[in-house]
């Protein structure tokens, strides 16, 4: 029925380029998403993107059907209250006219569990979602939630057979928000006016950008002054707290996945709207920082289509250092799964 109607149409046909993209003879509605895996992650992304008004059609899915059905009845219930749009369960023949697909399917992370021991758990759930995906929609942007984030791209996008630029992570989005919180209440300031980054995996290995870090673009020790507040030991400090902070939810909440699901509709916001956001998502470098063949953490601009660029951004010795063993520690992992 659109088809027809923006056919018949060209001044609707210019209106709704937007949201539909023609490749041959596929048709991709970008104001319709799916969910896979409705988990207490993807059941918060569902929200999430219900409440954010991004899509008209949401898609939800999961191994256990009627648990897909109750989330996706909860959320209609509540849509007099949000923007006009549908909320069902489905399969992944669903899945056919999606722009963007969020994968959450998986294990999940247990108090003392690190992210790189659930590998083994959800490799195989992974591999068997993005085959499913790709059967029925070979256009859409996959976005990888699943932990580990940054392997678990690397085997969705191997098994999906997709693109590299439409295969991304939800990579080190959530915790550099953790670090601008974080920084923003030592300084007493909103978070959204300090500006700092975190690269690599998405776990232990990740590596904070102190080097380029400012205030509206004043440095920090040039901001602080006389305060203490860029001392290389508080600094350190409060990067383990960000890099620590999953294990303290898990420890006293079983799991995380507001936040999460905050990051998941900034990724999406960008890729619907096209806005080219820089945004450090897991992505393929292809050479940049001298790494190659792996997912992770890096600022890439995000706009329709995924990754439309990866980005060199200045990076002291050290910091470069440790991006490369935080790639080197992923490598293991991937290589590990050849066993």
């Amino acid at each position: 029925m659109i088809a027809s109607v923006l056919s018949e149409d060209p001044k609707r046909k210019s209106c709704a380029a937007f949201f539909l993209r023609r490749n041959g003879e596929n048709m991709v509605n970008e104001r319709k998403c799916a969910v896979v895996g409705c988990g207490n992650v993807g059941a918060a992304c569902a929200y999430t993107l219900a409440c954010s008004g991004l899509f008209s059609e949401l898609v939800l899915i999961d191994a256990n059907g009627m648990k897909a059905e109750g989330e996706a009845m909860d959320i209609s219930d509540g849509l007099p209250f949000l923007s006009p749009m549908r909320v069902a369960a489905g399969s992944y023949r669903d899945i056919a006219e999606c722009g963007c697909v969020v994968v959450a399917a998986g294990a999940n992370q247990k108090q003392g569990e690190t992210r790189l021991e659930l590998l083994k758990k959800n490799v195989r759930i992974i591999e068997d979602v993005c085959r499913s995906v790709s059967e029925y929609n070979d256009e859409a942007v996959l976005l990888i939630v699943t932990n580990p984030v940054d392997v678990l791209t690397t085997v969705a996008q191997r098994a999906s057979g997709y693109p590299k630029s439409r295969v991304l992570g939800s990579g080190t989005v959530l915790d550099t928000a953790r670090m601008k919180q974080l920084l923003g209440e030592r300084l007493g300031l909103d978070p959204r006016n300090v500006h700092s980054i975190i690269i690599g995996e998405h776990g232990d290995s990740e590596v904070p950008v102190w080097s380029s870090s400012n205030i509206s673009g004043v440095d920090l020790a040039g901001f602080c002054g006389l305060d203490r507040c860029a001392d290389p030991q508080l600094l350190d400090g409060i990067f383990t707290a960000v890099r620590d902070s999953a294990y303290r939810i898990i420890e006293r909440k079983g799991a995380t996945y507001y936040a999460i699901a905050q990051s998941v509709l900034r990724i999406l916001r960008a890729i619907v709207r096209d806005e080219d956001s820089i945004l450090p998502v897991s992505t393929f470098p292809e050479g940049h920082y001298g790494i190659d063949e792996i997912a992770l953490g890096v600022p890439a601009i995000v706009g329709r289509g995924g990754v439309k660029k990866v980005l060199d951004i200045p990076l002291s010795a050290e910091e470069r250092e440790q991006l490369l063993e935080s790639a080197a520690r992923l490598s293991e992992a991937l290589d590990g799964l050849k066993d």
